[in-house]
């Protein structure tokens, strides 16, 4: 027994590492500096999120590119440990497994958000470690994989918050909190996951979120120098 909780130790570590080591990839920094050869964390909020690279680009086109790119970096670490773990890949896991077939892809959604927040190769890039996105495209990837539903309903209530407001901050922090009520609606047992995952994401927005409380945040903040960093 001690071996097998070793092994399930050992392979949940595993997923996390490799899921970070992939949601590190600065996606937004390396098509900005090939691009323009400009630092994308120099312009905008300066974050390596992809509405950033529009912010410093003016390209839809690039913004497409890096978003696409996010949301993958996001969905394929956790697509790779469920095909590794047995969950079946496109259905929900929180239906098709329990214990440890579980926490593996929660891990592995964990490590991409985190890995995308706070990327190792940035900071070995950089010489200094700090939070350089806020992980909404690559967690939204990573949800996808592991609950396709937890996936619909945080864009559908994100973009829509978002059309009626016309406050993307707004939208953002919605998804956020979109993501463990919907766990609770479906009385999924993995609320508690939920709940963990929309608060990183939502604590990555707090600062900005309180200023667009206080009037401070730009309505469709698309444009460099616009608003607020962060």
């Amino acid at each position: 027994m001690a071996d097998l909780t070793g092994a399930f130790a050992a392979v949940g570590v595993a997923a996390f590492l490799g899921a970070y080591l992939v949601g590190s990839i600065p996606s937004a920094y390396t098509v900005v500096r090939a691009v323009t050869g400009e630092d994308v964390t120099e312009h905008g909020t300066g974050n390596v999120g992809a509405m950033n690279v529009r912010r410093t680009t003016g390209s839809w086109f690039w913004f497409a590119v890096v978003m696409v790119a996010d949301v993958l970096k996001g969905a394929l670490p956790v697509f790779a440990v469920q095909a590794f773990s047995g969950v079946a890949v496109m259905a929900p896991a929180s239906e098709v497994a329990d214990g440890f077939d579980l926490l593996v892809p929660q891990l592995a959604v964990a490590g991409a958000v985190i890995g995308h927040n706070y990327s190792l190769w940035l900071a070995l890039k950089k010489r200094r470690f700090a939070r350089t996105g806020k992980g909404l495209a690559t967690g939204a990837g990573a949800v996808f994989a592991y609950d396709w539903r937890y996936f619909v309903a945080v864009v559908v209530v994100g973009l829509l918050v978002i059309a009626i407001t016309r406050y993307m901050m707004a939208g953002q922090v919605a998804a956020a909190f979109t993501l463990p009520v919907t766990a609770a609606a479906l009385g999924s047992s993995d609320w508690p996951f939920a709940l963990v995952m929309g608060a990183v994401v939502y604590a990555a927005h707090h600062r900005r979120f309180m200023g667009l409380l206080r009037g401070e945040e730009p309505k469709l903040y698309i444009h460099d120098r616009q608003g607020p960093r962060g």
